[in-house]
């Protein structure tokens, strides 16, 4: 992740007004979904707006909105002093997301996971604000975003103040999709915010506690006591299993006469669940969930969800069930923020679902915006667009031919520039270009054989099929604070060297190396001290061996020494003395 580059359009922007202090806003990705902005200067009413005193304080000003993976993780690494942060959240904490099904059922404790935001920046070299308000809407042709604070206090109506920027990078995270199924919002719980674990909580402890009153029949205790989790996501997975140890654990223990009702049942529209992981892991899931009693339906899409009952229908043969329920989760992937979808209406981006940037991560269609996170995606581009400057450019001597010597001189930035181009060559599939790198080994050989702009056509016809979209998860978000971070560390000096990959439009070269991911694995917990683990390299690790890597690899993700010794002490309690079943 060094020698990161930006367009040279950044750097003539960014010093277009010396004379002024500029402002930069970045939009970061908040697990909770929350618009977050950081500022140092009081709220003021909407009318005004916070400025930036060019004359008495000469720091270039960055305003972060959020407090996600994206964000913290921006904060974390933004280690130049020249700069001047201001933050707006809604959270004044960021929050480990990927326990949240952990929190759901008491294996660990809500507060173990939050870190305070003023925490993660005291010790800091670079002065950070933090006002708890949330953005509602973004200006752009204005560079001014608007805030409005989210306490209950009466602020004498200032409750909403502006801010100007220079710079704004939107990462906002993203909602619940709930594909407008009638009934979802009012009588489903979600899983994206530390609030809506707390949530669940309570309403498992509730649901044991109204099966167990004197007064109901059995087929009413079995209708509050059926947990449906639509979705097979990791997210819905790892909660049914959490669901089904809680259950197993522990309550069965507490609430003896109704045990034997409990029933857990996971609703999945595709053909198999955790269908982004490795079939080993599948399969391995989905025999271990059969066995444990869960009840796994395939094909099975939520048509309606009432009070008390959730209609579906077979994907195969469109036949339409209703089953009671007690308590349903819905887990079924994010949907674009109202603040996101206005936004994309201002830059001509309303058809789209998410917000596409470039592999700078600048939203495409602006000059000065930057977008992280779930709400974002890269919108890579094609190589068979460019692919006539890509042969222009190669082809130095303009001779209509691109020899092999020349191509091999081009192709470490075109596979910069196009990274499926990379992904084709290791896949072996670009037979023609692969076999020519392999057989020119001379010089000689080099220069004889050659290729005209029509079997160079051919040869990359098939490469941009091996484009995909980073998923969005809590890994991807974080690399891509943590890239924007390093970006802005080495701003001055990548402006006395504006080195970088070669542009196929336009002229001229980036300062900064687009963003590339890393994936580095990821986990899938099921239960009964078990864990799939999918790392880099086809390595596929299934059993408690995966469980103890699973708790190194979270426990040393974990944003600070504070919650890493609150988690530890938690895992070490449920072994000792179970999960707490308090209805709080």
């Amino acid at each position: 992740m060094s020698n990161f580059r930006f367009y040279q359009r950044a750097s003539r922007a960014f010093n277009d007004h010396p004379t002024l202090s500029k402002t930069l806003v970045v939009a970061a990705a908040f697990s909770g979904g929350s618009i977050v902005a950081y500022a140092d200067s009081k709220p003021q009413a909407i009318d005004s707006v916070v400025p930036s005193d060019g004359a008495a304080d000469p720091k270039k000003k960055i305003v972060v909105l959020g407090t996600g993976w994206a964000g913290t993780s921006f904060l974390k690494n933004l280690k130049n002093p020249s700069y001047e942060v201001q933050v707006v959240s809604p959270r004044n904490f960021f929050a480990f997301t990927p326990l949240l099904p952990s929190v759901t059922v008491g294996t660990v404790e809500a507060r173990s996971i939050v870190e305070p935001v003023r925490n993660i920046v005291r010790k800091k070299n670079v002065h950070v604000g933090f006002f708890e308000a949330e953005c509602y809407k973004i200006d752009a042709k204005n560079k001014r975003v608007y805030c409005r604070s989210t306490g209950d206090v009466d602020l004498n109506g200032n409750a909403e103040f502006v801010v100007d920027y220079d710079y704004l990078v939107v990462a906002m995270g993203a909602r619940a999709n709930t594909f407008n199924t009638p009934g979802v919002v009012e009588n489903c719980h979600f899983l994206k915010e530390l609030e809506d674990a707390l949530r669940i909580r309570r309403t498992v402890i509730d649901c044991f506690e109204k099966a167990s009153l004197p007064n109901l029949t059995d087929e009413e205790r079995r209708r509050i006591l059926h947990f449906v989790v639509v979705g097979g996501g990791p997210t819905g997975v790892e909660f049914a299993a959490e669901l089904h140890d809680f259950v197993n654990e522990d309550l069965v223990k507490l609430y003896p006469t109704v045990k034997d009702l409990v029933k857990i049942t996971l609703l999945e529209a595709g053909e198999h669940i955790l269908n982004m992981f490795d079939k080993r892991i599948t399969a391995f899931a989905e025999d271990k969930f059969k066995r444990d009693g869960i009840d796994v339906r395939l094909g099975s899409m939520v048509t309606k969800v009432s009070d008390k009952e959730i209609s579906t229908r077979e994907v195969k043969n469109g036949e339409v069930s209703s089953v009671p329920y007690g308590m349903v989760v819905w887990s079924t992937g994010i949907g674009t923020r109202p603040e996101i979808m206005d936004f994309m209406k201002q830059i001509s981006q309303a058809n789209r679902r998410v917000l596409a940037t470039d592999e700078w991560l600048r939203v495409e269609g602006t000059e000065s915006i930057y977008a992280l996170g779930d709400c974002a995606t890269i919108n890579q581009r094609k190589v068979m667009e460019d692919i006539s400057a890509i042969f222009n450019k190669a082809d130095k001597d303009k001779s209509g031919t691109l020899t092999v010597k020349e191509f091999q001189e081009v192709i470490h930035d075109v596979i910069e520039r196009y990274p499926q181009v990379e992904l084709y060559l290791k896949s072996m599939q670009m037979k023609n270009i692969a076999d020519l790198l392999k057989a020119a080994k001379t010089d000689d050989a080099k220069e004889s054989v050659e290729l005209n702009i029509e079997e160079f056509k051919k040869a990359l016809s098939q490469v941009d099929s091996q484009m995909k979209n980073l998923p969005a998860t809590a890994q991807v978000a974080a690399q891509q604070g943590a890239y924007l971070a390093k970006c802005f560390n080495r701003m001055e000096e990548c402006e006395r060297n504006p080195e970088g990959p070669l542009r196929f439009r336009g002229e001229g070269r980036h300062r900064f190396r687009p963003f590339r991911y890393r994936h580095l694995g990821q986990f899938a917990p099921l239960g009964g001290e078990q864990t799939a683990a999918q790392l880099p390299g086809d390595w596929v690790s299934i059993g408690r061996s995966s469980q103890w890597l699973w708790y190194s690899v979270y426990t040393s993700k974990l944003v600070s020494w504070r919650c890493r010794a609150l988690v530890v002490s938690d895992w070490g309690r449920r072994f000792i003395f179970g999960r707490d079943s308090s209805g709080i």
